[in-house]
């Protein structure tokens, strides 16, 4: 997904792994706790989710000492590369204008066309009326290029439950956030109009150069090869989400 680029909020929780580098410095993992079902906050005020899930397992596999941290999405990425943080994993879409400022691992979900959705049986006509997206997003980059006008989403506005509430009439999301929304609000919300290729699939951002990306692709292709990463996506986001040959 999503968005382009606060202060550092809140440090969560320690992973209690096995650092195969001794006393090493701990990997911090920066998130914004804000996108169901791919990183959310919990009734306890733990971070949860899909991407939640699949960090811990690659730090294990990779044998780090992981922790994790809150963050504003706007300054993901010029925080990474002040490094107050190491890697972001947050919903993060793979472009060309982002990859000309930080490394992006190999996609954790695969490049699918961003969707529409809107209350289900509106159809088409509902891409007429009011369109949201996330602020500071490729999807707002997008509209503001095709000089569509939209009502921008805070970030921590869930874009499916602003077209429920009638807040908006449709909004522009990624593939795997709509295929999990669609699955959890089945019948109440359709998928409508074009699909829009904007990027190349969600990756892990660490700041260029960094040797993590080296550690963090053989994770995940490991993850790929064994079916781990694939189960993961199925149970988080629901069988109709993308999943990786």
């Amino acid at each position: 997904m999503r968005r382009a680029l606060g202060a550092l909020l809140l440090a969560v929780a320690s992973l209690p792994f096995l650092a195969s580098c001794g006393g090493a410095e701990p990997v911090v993992i920066a998130t914004t706790g804000d996108y169901h079902p791919f990183n959310f906050i919990t009734d306890e005020g733990a971070i949860d989710g899909f991407e939640r899930e699949l960090g811990d397992e690659l730090c294990r596999r990779a044998g780090f000492e992981c922790e994790w941290v809150l963050h504003e999405w706007e300054t993901l990425i010029p925080d990474l590369m002040a490094e107050r943080f190491d890697v972001i994993l947050a919903g993060m879409s793979i472009t060309a204008e982002r990859e000309a400022l930080l490394d992006f691992t190999d996609a954790y979900y695969p490049p699918r066309p961003s969707v529409y959705l809107a209350r289900a049986g509106e159809g088409e006509e509902a891409l007429g009326g009011r369109l949201g997206v996330t602020e500071h997003t490729i999807y707002s980059g997008y509209l503001e290029g095709q000089g569509v006008a939209y009502v921008p989403l805070a970030g921590a506005v869930d874009a499916a439950g602003a077209v429920l509430a009638g807040q908006v009439d449709a909004v522009l999301v990624d593939h795997g956030y709509a295929v999990a929304k669609l699955a959890e609000h089945a019948g109440r919300l359709e998928a409508v109009g074009p699909e829009v290729r904007l990027d190349g699939g969600l990756g892990m951002g660490v700041r260029t150069g960094s040797e993590l990306l080296g550690v963090f692709n053989e994770a995940l292709d490991a993850m790929k090869a064994d079916g781990t990463l694939n189960a993961l996506i199925r149970r988080w986001l629901g069988e109709e989400a993308a999943t990786f040959e």
